[in-house]
């Protein structure tokens, strides 16, 4: 869908019956005729049109096949540990990172540290200590990956500072099973580094391939 979507003109007119492309787009797949948008057939637009038609009868097939297996299990399903909750993906690093990104906002205002630092902090409504290694620090926000304590890490030298309880703001990753989801949707996700292996809610912002940035992070999921 997301490929017809994108030679599609955009401009959410509604003329084709639909909301808006994205809809015209998902209705094709199901058959819809290509000639209800009017904007196809300027000549600006054609050679998207020529490539919509190329295209479409491959995602159609794909749609039928998905279909066809209706009640079959193509993928297991994901669900967390502690709670049990199906959840709509799972999130792993980003490629070549060795843990999810993590943005964090301290609630001590006296804690000092800097880029390369390895915090100690709870986060908000979660019951487990968490250690991360600042990667960055941006208008109040402290982006970490996420690491073991010393007995892990094999480093005699670790000294994480104590920063006590912080809100998680985002994450950021790839997604590694399941579904990618949209720009604007609330989701369901299952952070692989996550020790109670919890399903964790929030809104996709930021989209790229299997790459997310997923913020409003919660523990509670609705």
């Amino acid at each position: 869908m997301k490929e017809i979507a994108k030679l599609l003109p955009g401009y959410n007119c509604g003329e084709c019956g639909f909301k808006n492309c994205r809809e015209f787009a998902r209705a094709l797949l199901k058959g819809q005729d290509l000639d209800l948008c009017l904007f196809l057939g300027q000549e600006k637009h054609l050679s998207e049109r020529a490539k919509i038609e190329e295209i479409l009868p491959r995602l159609k097939q794909k749609v039928k096949d998905r279909e066809g297996r209706a009640g079959e299990e193509v993928e297991a399903e994901i669900r967390g540990v502690i709670d049990g909750l199906a959840a709509d993906f799972a999130l792993a690093p980003l490629p070549g990172e060795p843990a999810c990104r993590e943005d964090i906002h301290p609630f001590d205002r006296d804690a000092e540290f800097e880029v390369g630092d390895v915090l100690r902090y709870r986060p908000l409504g979660c019951p487990v200590t968490h250690f991360g290694k600042i990667i960055k620090i941006d208008h109040g926000l402290v982006t970490v990956h996420m690491v073991g304590p010393r007995h892990l890490l094999g480093d005699e030298s670790f000294a994480p500072k104590d920063v006590g309880v912080c809100l998680v703001a985002a994450f950021e990753g790839v997604v590694s099973r399941g579904r990618v989801p949209e720009v604007g949707e609330t989701v369901r996700f299952l952070p692989e580094h996550c020790m109670m292996q919890k399903v964790h809610s929030g809104m996709i912002v930021h989209s790229e391939g299997k790459m997310l940035r997923i913020e409003s992070i919660d523990l509670k999921v609705w």
